[in-house]
């Protein structure tokens, strides 16, 4: 029996996590998990799973679980604990924004596998990261389902035979509108995802283009690839989750329905595969798939992610800094939809890049950018 920790468990990724763990009773184990704020959900989880220890995010909130027979922590340091908690033998981080980086690290620095479905992990401090993954002989495996894709279409391929990878991307919630009608679209609209259902900020970095974005700067750092060799293109069934080109011109890809279980499935229980309960894939239900090559000035967002990978340094926690900063004003209706392009653009204009920082440079830099105050 493997045995999982989550953090962000009542997330989408999350909760998703625990229907894995629910429908192989057998072969997994929740031990340990993190929750947020969300304490009604926690109770459930602790009722239903019997883990040993969970994270709030407040202290205060600790006080609602003390009844049961579990450690309660809370805060960063929780989180810490709950990511190298002696009993995991791989930890799911669903958590989202660059606040997954130092649980990540940590687990890793304990010897535990990592299935990752935070991306901004990599995309702040991918080098480091997987410095130290080699370094403690720790698996990385990736939760995304456009990495999963690539993961799987390179397993047992050597990696000097890579053309390129391509990765698709539905488009979003917005991808048949123009610029010009980007200007007045509402948080209902932007929330309305065509294919997949995930939580707010996801979609609305769907919406954007920026998912994608990290997502290229993640699998740089992932399959140890020059970003000239990772290209995107838009795929609006979501079908084809991601492919591979190798050098005698052969393209592989993987395909699936649009459901994060398959792809968290595969990073638990890999190298094996196990059953799942879900929908299977009717090719004959389509018909026929869509692709269109990506424009880089209609989804701003994707240019300014190749910018930050290829400038490099601290320009990528900069630009995902100032996503979330900007992503949470638009949720709360502080700003528009274009104006998170704006700020993101601007900001990483006045930015002064300093080349191969540290982890305590990164931390700085990503505290600094998200404490500001914005104007647009």
């Amino acid at each position: 029996m493997k045995k999982i920790g989550i953090l962000g468990a009542s997330g989408s990724v999350g909760m998703q996590g625990l229907d894995i763990i629910r429908q192989h009773p057998e072969d997994y184990k929740l031990v340990s998990f993190s929750v947020g704020r969300n304490i009604e959900t926690a109770k459930e989880i602790i009722e239903e799973f019997s883990p040993s220890i969970v994270s709030l995010q407040n202290e205060a909130d600790t006080a609602a679980l003390t009844h049961y027979d579990i450690e309660v922590v809370s805060g960063e340091e929780g989180l810490l604990k709950v990511a190298a908690y002696k009993e995991n033998d791989i930890l799911l981080n669903s958590i989202l924004g660059s606040v997954g980086l130092r649980p990540t690290l940590h687990a890793i620095q304990h010897g535990i596998d990592i299935a990752l479905a935070n991306k901004e992990t990599l995309v702040v401090a991918g080098e480091i990261v997987m410095q130290e993954a080699k370094k403690h002989g720790v698996n990385i495996l990736p939760v995304d389902s456009e990495h999963s894709a690539i993961f799987q279409c390179l397993n047992g391929e050597d990696d000097k035979n890579i053309e390129k990878i391509i990765i698709t991307a539905s488009g979003g919630s917005f991808r048949d509108k123009s610029r010009a009608e980007l200007e007045n679209v509402t948080l209902e609209d932007a929330l309305n995802h065509p294919n997949w259902s995930m939580g707010q900020k996801i979609t609305i970095d769907s919406a954007t283009m920026m998912n994608k974005g990290l997502e290229v700067i993640e699998a740089k750092w992932l399959f140890d690839l020059p970003v000239e060799k990772i290209e995107t293109l838009l795929h609006k069934e979501s079908v084809i989750h991601s492919m591979v080109e190798f050098n005698d011109t052969s393209v592989m890809a993987q395909l699936g329905t649009p459901d994060m279980r398959m792809p968290i499935l595969y990073a638990f229980s890999y190298p094996d595969r196990l059953p799942r309960q879900g929908k299977h894939l009717n090719l004959a239900e389509f018909g026929t798939l869509h692709f269109k090559e990506m424009d880089l000035e209609r989804f701003r967002c994707l240019k300014f992610a190749y910018d930050a990978i290829r400038i490099g340094g601290t320009m990528p926690v900069v630009m995902n800094a100032v996503n979330e900063v900007a992503v949470e004003k638009f949720l709360q209706g502080e700003i528009s939809f274009l104006d998170i392009e704006r700020l993101i653009e601007r900001e990483m204009q006045n930015h002064d890049v300093i080349q191969n920082p540290d982890l305590e440079i990164i931390l700085k830099v990503d505290a600094d950018y998200k404490s500001r105050h914005y104007e647009v």
